[in-house]
């Protein structure tokens, strides 16, 4: 099992990055709230990693913090929840709101997820219930979530966040208008998704 990587950022297309780690380049699929805090190209970084070995690819997930991680690998172990869902399900809800989700056992947020139908949401939340209780009133929780850090503005923002929604599984016209309603000028593309995001599970 491959743990960790550090080595040098020299690609970012969400949701993939690719690691160049003494000359071997990783290629890793991340979480939103592991994009919004990533360095700027060309610099340090280090990611803990999950690798799923399937028959016919071995994957690499990366994370920003040990504590984004175990949230992965928390929600992998639930019933019908794979890899692709887990990260959408990281990626469109804020571990805070999806802590409350679980508490009120309410589905609505969920649903929005793509991949999330109602019978889904249901049964994640009371499986999820029980797997929270112990994280519910401990400081783990409240640190998995990250802050957007500031980010180098590139041009290709709209694009890069069109991209990301997409690969999350939301249809392209759902992603578009996402886009268009945070689009504005500077916007780094890490922001612009977040806001796209937080747009399409609240709207």
């Amino acid at each position: 099992m491959i743990g960790r990587l550090k080595g040098l950022l020299v690609e970012k297309q969400p949701p993939h990055v690719l690691l160049d780690v003494n000359g071997v380049g990783y290629e890793l699929e991340v979480p939103m709230s592991t994009l919004y805090c990533l360095p700027g190209l060309g610099e340090a970084l280090l990611l803990h990693t999950h690798l799923v070995v399937r028959e016919d690819a071995q994957l690499l997930y990366g994370f920003a913090q040990k504590r984004e991680r175990e949230l992965f690998r928390e929600l992998i172990r639930l019933n019908g929840v794979g890899p692709k869902l887990a990260l959408a399900l990281m990626s469109g809800l804020e571990v805070d709101e999806l802590v409350r989700c679980v508490q009120a056992q309410d589905t609505s947020a969920l649903v929005k997820v793509p991949g999330v139908g109602k019978k889904t949401a249901e049964r994640l939340l009371v499986e999820l219930k029980d797997r929270f209780k112990a994280w519910e009133t401990s400081p783990l929780m409240a640190g998995l979530v990250v802050e957007p850090r500031a980010a180098q503005v590139v041009s290709s923002a709209e694009s890069d966040a069109l991209s990301a929604l997409l690969a999350l599984g939301y249809k392209p016209q759902e992603a578009s208008k996402a886009v268009a309603a945070v689009k504005a000028e500077g916007l780094s593309s890490e922001e612009m998704i977040r806001r796209a995001l937080k747009g399409m599970v609240q709207g």
